[in-house]
């Protein structure tokens, strides 16, 4: 029996038709800061073409081959297969941590009934990706593909669009500060990250920032500090929310005192001109 102190362990389950498999060594890396791999499965029809990307770096990364042939033209059997394996490791193995590697929502039903009985499911997919799929999961992080050389010179003719950020961010950001704010608006941004984590899927680098204490200083609706040590080390980081205008106060009709007529407008004078 493994001590309290030991790895978790991971069951990293692959979708290989629908995920890029030139993000694979991101995935590795990153479930390692998460525990051990001990399972590591793909599931696909490996007839096919497309799947030779997969199957260049399946020995590598020491992955299992699932092989299931499509059932009917247009309906493969490797969805179902990976549902089911989840299941069986679910309740014959000490696994803490599911990792599914999907762009297709349906296995959102099986996400949900992972993180019920009290296992932690990390999601990759593409941005491509439904939500219903990407919010049932604790975290969720995005895979694009590697750009190819002749990307290269349309990249530099044509440059990419900045997006405004999203309401429901800057919503969902903005009730983790006020729930963890002190006196002065302050708050820890270590506990607002975990304030943020416990709601739902969020990684700050799936909106282009490594740090959340960057993304939350590129927003104009927040204040970032940092306190330092006598030595000039970075002790903390806080955040707080800007200040905004009050709600609006609707004054009834009947309380509204006529203005007077405007004077007519005169030209300004040398003297009181506003430059």
């Amino acid at each position: 029996m493994e001590s309290a102190s030991s790895p978790i362990n991971i069951a990293l389950l692959i979708d290989a038709e629908n995920a890029p498999s030139s993000k694979i060594d991101f995935i590795i890396s990153e479930m390692a800061s998460h525990g051990r791999l001990s399972i590591r499965k793909a599931f696909g029809n490996w007839k096919k073409p497309a799947l030779q990307g997969w199957e260049a770096v399946l020995h590598e990364y020491a992955i299992q081959p699932i092989h299931l042939l499509d059932m009917v033209p247009g309906k493969n059997g490797s969805d179902m297969a990976l549902i089911i394996e989840a299941m069986d490791i679910l309740y014959s193995k000490p696994v803490g941590t599911f990792c599914i590697v999907s762009s297709d929502c349906d296995f959102t039903p099986l996400v949900l009934r992972l993180r019920a009985e009290g296992k932690q499911v990390i999601g990759f997919g593409e941005k491509k990706t439904p939500e219903p799929f990407v919010n049932s999961c604790n975290k969720f992080l995005i895979l694009t593909e590697k750009r190819k050389p002749s990307d290269a010179r349309s990249d530099k003719l044509q440059e990419p669009k900045q997006t405004l950020p999203e309401p429901k961010l800057i919503l969902m950001l903005r009730n983790a500060v006020r729930a963890h704010e002190g006196e002065e608006g302050w708050a820890h941004l270590g506990v607002v990250g975990s304030h943020i984590s416990n709601q739902g899927p969020f990684d700050p680098r799936n909106y282009g920032f490594s740090k959340l204490s960057d993304l939350f200083a590129s927003l104009d609706a927040f204040e970032v500090r940092k306190n330092l040590s006598e030595n000039g080390g970075v002790t903390s980081i806080e955040v707080r929310c800007r200040s905004s205008p009050g709600p609006i106060s609707l004054t009834p009709l009947a309380a509204i005192s006529p203005e007077p007529s405007p004077a007519p407008e005169q030209a300004p004078s040398a003297e009181t001109f506003p430059f």
